[in-house]
């Protein structure tokens, strides 16, 4: 590797996870080029490949929105000038748990606004910094190995469309990004290293999604709502408000139930709901897109932290580390935490200590995903035909309990101050476990009977 590339950083992937990976290692290193497969339009924020989730309901809890705006500063006004809108849940939101309506509690805010309007406004801040190049349009194909020792020196790649072959570019630190779609265990297995082990647990739930006009004379008190499935409906339904004065509208269903996208068929889903009220919501707003489908909902993390030894000069982060079925919105935030992550460990050191320490980065990158993780997964193992590992007997309990929980943070204030503190990630999933929330939630009857 040329000592000028010792350097240089290459981030996989211009998503969020990308972007503020890149955006922390220009603090330290002297370039930082992110490579995206897919084009990037310089105008209005448009739907890309790359995000197919993107075309359903994306919140940014309050823990995502004080990291985010402490690695960008001035971000989250920007973005709600541009019409985001912050909502308190619950008590802005008309939400339905899978026990009752919620009733007279706070929780926390969030963020709704469109992943296309985030992305876009996070890349134009970001590539305006004069170490940041972004390369749309190319795709990388595997990982250049370390002259000496095990590690990683830059990435080979190819520019989509073209007639030329591969090509390569030297970095002394690689980090990727690359989304659901990366085939970083594949590059892993060119460099001789050990496969990682992948936990996978698969609700087989399914999203279809439409963009409306918001009513403009709506007299409803609420700025979102939510309609929750039980396991004797397993069907629900998002409304959050968009930029363009639009509600972005996520129809959800588990195994059997999947939401469809067909015009009448669709709207016979909504009006299916536990509650007739957000089907009637939608009566008085124009429809502005036809309804798209989404299913790669498994929470599936490939454990990239447990590789022994690890490459120096490689990290692995946002999707291409884990991704959690969305319903829960914690992986915009989980990006952002895992930026934070990578930024407390690059303070005060030079690029070649920094590649030198990639195998603890890792370890600290995977950390964050822990909470969010833990909570996917034991909602999801709830449904009978979930795909993975079943709870025990413990497992069970914990459930029956959390259910409790939930049931009594429909009215419970305190209760609900926890659970929300829990649900945003700004509190370990211990904190329902204190006496003071017990006492509270083994008062309130299982809502499963």
């Amino acid at each position: 590797m040329a000592d000028d590339a010792a350097g240089h950083a290459v981030v996989v992937g211009a998503g969020l996870a990308g972007l503020l990976a890149a955006h922390v290692l220009a603090e330290r290193f002297e370039r930082v080029t992110v490579v995206e497969r897919d084009a990037l339009a310089d105008g209005a924020p448009v739907f890309r490949p790359g995000v197919p989730q993107s075309r359903h309901v994306h919140i940014l809890w309050s823990r995502g929105v004080a990291a985010l705006e402490e690695l960008v500063p001035g971000v989250i006004t920007g973005l709600e000038a541009a019409g985001g809108t912050v909502v308190g849940a619950p008590e802005q939101m008309r939400w339905l748990s899978p026990a009752r309506w919620f009733t007279g509690v706070r929780g926390t805010p969030y963020l709704s606004v469109s992943r296309e309007l985030l992305d876009t406004t996070l890349r134009r801040r970001i590539a305006d910094r004069s170490a940041v190049t972004v390369l749309p349009r190319h795709e990388v194909t595997g990982l250049v190995a370390a002259s000496a020792g095990r590690g990683v020196e830059g990435v080979r790649l190819r520019e989509r469309g073209a007639d030329g072959g591969e090509f390569t570019i030297d970095a002394g630190l690689v980090v990727v990004a690359g989304g659901r779609s990366s085939r970083t265990a594949d590059w892993l297995d060119e460099l001789g290293c050990p496969a990682p082990v992948t936990e996978r647990i698969d609700a087989r739930l399914g999203y279809s999604s439409r963009y409306y006009r918001r009513p403009a004379d709506r007299a409803a008190p609420w700025k979102a709502m939510y309609v929750q499935g039980n396991p004797d409906v397993p069907r629900g339904g998002v409304i959050v408000p968009v930029e363009g004065d639009r509600w972005l509208v996520t129809l959800i269903g588990q195994g059997e139930h999947q939401p469809p996208t067909g015009e009448q068929e669709w709207l016979a889903f909504a009006a299916s709901l536990r509650s007739g009220e957000l089907s009637d919501a939608l009566k008085d707003a124009e429809p502005l897109s036809d309804a798209v489908g989404f299913r790669a909902t498994a929470n599936e993390w490939t454990h990239f932290e447990r590789v022994r030894p690890w490459p120096r000069g490689l990290l692995v982060v946002g999707d291409a580390l884990c991704r959690f079925n969305p319903v829960y919105g914690h992986g915009m935030t989980i990006a952002a935490l895992q930026a934070q992550a990578i930024a407390g460990r690059l303070t005060g050191r030079e690029p070649a200590d920094i590649t030198a320490r990639t195998p603890g980065i890792q370890q600290a990158v995977a950390k964050c995903l822990k909470p969010a993780w833990l909570i996917a997964t034991g909602e999801d193992s709830r449904y009978p035909d979930t795909e993975g590992p079943r709870p025990g007997r413990l497992g069970r309990m914990q459930q029956d309990y959390l259910a409790r929980v939930l049931a009594a943070a429909n009215t419970d204030p305190v209760v609900a101050g926890a659970f929300f503190a829990v649900l945003s990630l700004n509190r370990p999933p211990q904190t329902l476990l204190t006496p003071r929330i017990a006492t509270r939630a083994l008062r309130t009857p299982s809502p499963r009977g």
